[in-house]
């Protein structure tokens, strides 16, 4: 039997505020970056002392390697590795897949850790890998939005901070969930390229907005006690042109003009802490609510959730069955 393997990918952060400048020009793709944009990240940066999403995401990595080792791969004698693989900083995906190369492994089960497809983010991992793959055949997942373990996990959480206002207010508060905003030209019906593999017909839209709203559906049919739910996108970037909304600032206008005065806001489409909730969400737009007379609470991210391993390594077990089939 070929040996296998899991490979995780996730966007990378910097270890520290001087690495800022490269980082951004990853992200970016080379492209000159203001230096206002990048002094503005680094005071962001700075504020939330470091992003923890690299040790996040190897501890996430270690969960499903936990979680495949307890499936019926080992008993058939043969453990599953998990790797972890970062677009924009170390370790990189072509280093990653280089390794994986390096130890034996002939197959391997890809999983974005970005549930909402989209060409913005999934397409440029999935061809980072496949640009470094060779001989090694992949199977990669380019959305899972709707799993059930995927809602399961952000309900529970959304559960618990909702216990905890309710002790405070006697009453369940509403919620807004939001996702990672993109420029809109990226989502928008596209002419086929000459030579390019496309994975949406051409002339039509991706479902990156429509699969964040049904994350955001399927965490709320978990949870029936909140009496009102939104769904927003955050984090538009600097780059020139439009991004998609509406916005999470102009979404608690509306939600302050409606008399709400303590509700929660819940990423669907992050799986740990880092720099979009850290300084955007728990300081930036609870700062923002709080100017309109809004309490703005969070639930706790997804961090090392066992319901997201579990999640995430049925994904795994379901590629790995792909390509043995």
């Amino acid at each position: 039997m070929p040996k296998q393997a899991v490979l995780l990918l996730a966007h990378g952060t910097p270890e520290t505020t001087d690495q800022i400048p490269e980082y951004l020009r990853n992200v970016v793709s080379g492209r000159p970056m203001p230096q206002h944009v990048v002094e503005e990240i680094q005071h962001r940066y700075a504020l939330i002392g470091r992003s923890p999403l690299t040790e996040l995401t190897m501890e996430q990595g270690r969960l499903v390697e936990a979680e495949l080792a307890a499936s019926t791969l080992v008993s058939e004698g043969h453990p599953v590795r998990v790797y972890v693989g970062m677009r924009n900083w170390r370790p990189y995906i072509p280093d990653v897949v280089k390794q994986m190369r390096a130890d034996g492994v002939e197959e391997a089960a890809v999983i974005c850790l970005a549930p909402q497809n989209s060409r913005t983010s999934v397409g440029l991992y999935e061809r980072a890998v496949k640009a470094e793959a060779g001989t090694l055949r992949i199977d990669f997942t380019r959305g899972w939005a709707r799993h059930p373990l995927l809602a399961e996990a952000f309900a529970e959480r959304l559960r618990a901070a909702q216990s905890k206002l309710i002790a405070e207010t006697s009453a369940p508060v509403p919620v807004l969930f939001t996702a990672h905003s993109v420029p809109t030209r990226t989502v928008e019906p596209q002419p086929a390229e000459a030579g390019q593999p496309r994975e949406w017909p051409a002339g039509s839209p991706d479902p990156y907005a429509e699969e964040g709203r049904h994350t955001a559906e399927l965490v709320a049919e978990r949870v029936p006690e909140i009496p009102r739910w939104w769904f927003a996108f955050q984090s538009q970037g600097a780059s020139g042109g439009p991004w998609i909304g509406p916005t999470v600032e102009e979404t608690l206008d509306q939600i302050a003009a409606e008399g709400v005065k303590t509700m929660l806001l819940q990423p669907i489409g992050f799986l740990c802490d880092h720099v979009e909730i850290l300084y955007d969400v728990d300081i930036a737009f609870r700062a923002y609510a709080a100017k309109i007379g809004i309490r703005l609470e969070r639930p706790e991210s997804l961090n090392s959730s066992p319901t997201l391993a579990k999640a995430v390594a049925d994904l795994a077990c379901q590629g790995l069955k792909r390509l043995s089939g």
